[in-house]
């Protein structure tokens, strides 16, 4: 963290603080304006949010819109909510998620996941369905904790939740553009409203651009990555004849062509974290070459079309709902992911201020370019033919009586193919499908006016197969290339667990809640077939269970003005699985730990200190830590085949002297800490109007980025900051602003590939830019 950002962070820190105490004397002036009532929907009804008992966060307004101002991307929700962490090395396409430490680092197409991505009431199990853009968003929950009693296997660590606002028979409409550096345009709209007798649609646009701004220093060629054109729509009808029924269509479709991640070589000096006189953010120097016709530059192209309908239909005291779901994606990505140069052509230049190499390799001199590569890698990969199909129906009581119940069932098909390609092994397809079912069912009970509790069940079947080659050449890999011709058996894995939890919440008072909350889940078995690509073989992990204990506090105090929510937990996994990846080669193994432990709290606090001033704060603590006395995985590019013992300075143990033991390290990816905070002042301009100043920080505590421990492969202290100025006029429904994203322009390490040599991945540099949004009604 530079000394700008520290200090900027302290100033709002501190600014925080002192309005805190000094509008605390000003609670009568308060009374008038309070806390909004926010409702969520993590138990599938409408709920206030502090009567649930879950440890539960929102994002919503302009809380929400003011991250992603800047064009970013869903990976900016990443430490924007206590517990809640996010990052990946494809660009703009298969996030990974965390909460509360949990989560999974493999960067392959066909990873599974511990926290669960629902879109309007569906969820996304691909890793690119995960991605698809965020705009014309009612509501974002963030449900902690395992979720798999009412949405199933692979929610161990919980649910990230997105509701898009929804038609209505009154007309409204919007748009909004902003235009920033870095040739920066966004443009967002929609329209919505009755459009005949008893039925009404919305239709939702997105429009993201940036121009290429990274110059390849290798070729000379200037602003030749980092660009993006994203576009996506939604499209909805809602038919409802009567209160007793409604039919909701949606349609969406998503369309990107842009740059997969910038891996950048040898960025850390060994024994250092801190990026080193390689690093240049707008500066990279790539040959990566797989087709032939000279550097690549990282292009990425995805598609995504999907559509769904959901039936609710009012009966004699009870709803029947069905939501019926059908997605399909495809695209490609390329990474030159020894992120820099590695040539034959020891005449070969070597820009000023870089760090080079020159070795024999065993067959030709070879010259490398910022420091040592010990090997050219470059792959692509492509997601062909995905297709997923999920069916839900449940049935709900809808009384006033003491007892209330939902039980229903659940089907999802999957099916997709993943092409690896690259310079040495030619093009290796392997096939996955995966079919679950699951019948469910949860009640509660209000003991009293002050004590309800809660128990459900779900008992869930998966079935995951691999098929390896030609789908028409049973069990055998067409491989081209230098590879050799393998035979690969089909692996078929299936599993059927009962997930469970049982939870109370107990009414303190009008203002204040207790809540205790036991929960039991688990993540399906898994294969990854990866391997196969790079002569190795599949890989297979088993189910891993996870059982958790949590009790929390929500309360409204100070007359209606301080909202402040908390929890503490306790969870432990076994059969934790994990991927190991690195070692002498980007090899992607699935390995079961004997268990993972986790404990550590949230609390989210939110203050309307006056007319004027809203402030929002939150802070989470997470420990993990992996419990295997026998798990050991290759670390940084060791290879005991080779007599390497790797590149990076690995603190484990190392029982053979290559591989490292990781029993009692944290979960990779899993920040310690997590802060936020935002401010929000706004003073009248005129009888319509108002002048309005907002910030939001984030900060990144110790965070571990691979399963082993190593000096160079850990960050801490990341933060970002982002700013919005502007006025806003209601009686015409306009709002103008500047804004800026990190706008201390922070150097933060989000990830690293460790195989070939110490390279890094960073984050998005200073965005900063004019916008205007105009509503209609």
């Amino acid at each position: 963290m530079t000394n700008l950002s520290k200090a900027a962070l302290a100033v709002c820190i501190h600014s925080a603080l002192f309005s805190h105490a000094l509008n605390a004397q000003e609670a009568p002036a308060a009374k008038d304006k309070g806390l909004e009532k926010i409702t969520v929907t993590a138990q599938k009804r409408t709920q206030s949010i502090q009567e649930v008992p879950i440890s539960i966060a929102t994002l919503n307004g302009e809380r929400f819109e003011s991250i992603f101002s800047g064009g970013d991307d869903i990976l900016a929700l990443a430490v924007r909510v206590p517990g809640l962490y996010a990052e990946s090395s494809n660009g703009r396409v298969a996030p990974r998620f965390y909460i509360r430490g949990l989560g999974n680092t493999d960067f392959d197409l066909a990873a599974s996941q511990p926290v669960s991505i629902v879109m309007d009431d569906v969820v996304k199990e691909n890793v690119s369905l995960k991605s698809f853009p965020l705009f014309d968003v009612a509501q974002v929950e963030v449900i902690r904790g395992p979720q798999g009693t009412l949405f199933g296997r692979n929610t161990t660590a919980g649910i990230v939740k997105f509701d898009s606002v929804k038609p209505t028979e009154d007309f409204d409409a919007y748009a909004k553009m902003s235009v920033g550096n870095l040739g920066t345009v966004n443009v967002e709209g929609a329209v919505g409203g009755g459009l005949a007798e008893d039925l009404s649609g919305r239709f939702s646009v997105l429009s993201q651009d940036r121009s290429d701004w990274i110059d390849n220093g290798y070729t000379g060629e200037n602003d030749a990555f980092g660009g993006f054109d994203e576009k996506a729509w939604r499209g909805q009808l809602l038919y409802s004849p009567s209160e007793d029924f409604s039919a909701l269509l949606n349609v969406h479709g998503r369309e990107l062509d842009g740059t997969a991640s910038v891996f950048r070589a040898n960025v850390f000096t060994k024994g250092s974290n801190d990026l080193n006189q390689n690093f240049d953010r707008d500066k990279i120097y790539y040959d990566g070459d797989i087709d032939g016709n000279g550097p690549d530059n990282n292009p990425q192209e995805y598609r995504n079309y999907g559509a769904s309908l959901k039936l609710e239909v009012g009966m004699d005291d009870m709803s029947f709902t069905s939501i019926t779901a059908y997605e399909e994606a495809e695209g490609s990505s390329l990474g030159d992911i020894d992120g820099g140069v590695y040539t034959n052509d020891l005449t070969t230049p070597v820009p000023s201020g870089l760090t080079s190499a020159t070795f024999n390799s065993g067959f030709e001199d070879v010259l490398t370019f910022p420091g040592a590569i010990g090997f050219s890698a470059v792959t692509q990969d492509k997601l062909n033919d995905l297709e997923q199909f999920t069916q839900e129906i449940r049935l709900a009581s809808e009384t006033d009586d003491a007892l209330s119940w939902q039980t229903g069932a659940f089907y999802y098909d999957s099916s997709f193919n993943v092409t690896s390609i690259d310079g040495y092994f030619g093009a290796t397809t392997v096939f996955h499908s995966n079919t679950t079912w699951a019948l469910f069912g949860q009640t509660s009970y209000e003991i009293n006016e002050r004590l309800n509790v809660t128990g459900g069940v779900r008992y869930t079947h998966d079935k995951k197969s691999l098929h390896v080659g030609d789908q028409n050449v049973g069990g055998f890999a067409l491989v081209t290339g230098d590879a050799t011709v393998q035979n690969y058996d089909d692996i078929d894995v299936d599993d059927g667990q009962i997930s469970w939890e049982l939870s109370a919440n107990y009414k303190v008072d009008d203002d204040t809640s207790l809540f205790a909350r036991f929960a039991n889940g688990f993540r399906a078995q898994s294969i990854q077939g990866r391997d196969v690509a790079f002569e190795g073989d599949p890989s297979v992990a088993d189910a891993e269970t996870i059982n958790s204990i949590e009790f929390g506090i929500k309360s409204d105090l100070l007359d209606n003005t301080l909202r402040l929510n908390a929890a503490t937990f306790y969870y432990q996994i076994d059969d934790m699985q994990f991927s190991a990846i690195g070692g002498g080669a980007n090899n992607v193994a699935l390995v079961n730990a004997d268990k993972g432990t986790g404990y550590g709290f949230e609390i989210d606090a939110q203050y309307v200190a006056n007319d004027y001033l809203t402030l929002t704060a939150g802070y989470s603590y997470n420990k993990t830590e992996i419990k295997d006395d026998t798990l050991t995985v290759l670390p940084c590019g060791a290879s005991e085949a080779f007599g390497s013992t790797g590149n990076c300075t690995v603190l484990d143990p190392r029982p053979n002297g290559f591989n490292a033991s990781i029993d009692g390290n944290p979960f990779p990816q899993a920040p310690e800490s997590i802060f936020t905070f935002t401010a929000r002042y706004a003073v009248p301009m005129g009888n319509d109007g108002e002048f309005f100043a907002y910030t939001d920080w984030a900060y990144q505590g110790d965070t571990n980025l691979f399963l082993y421990e190593s000096v160079e492969f850990q960050t801490d202290g990341n933060v970002e900051g982002g700013l919005r100025i502007g006025y806003e006029n209601f009686e015409h429904n306009y709002t103008v602003a500047l804004f800026g994203r990190n706008i201390t322009d922070e150097e933060n390490v989000k990830g690293a590939i460790d195989f070939n040599n110490l390279t890094g991945i960073v984050n998005q540099p200073r965005i900063f830019g004019i916008e205007a949004k105009v509503s209609f009604y």
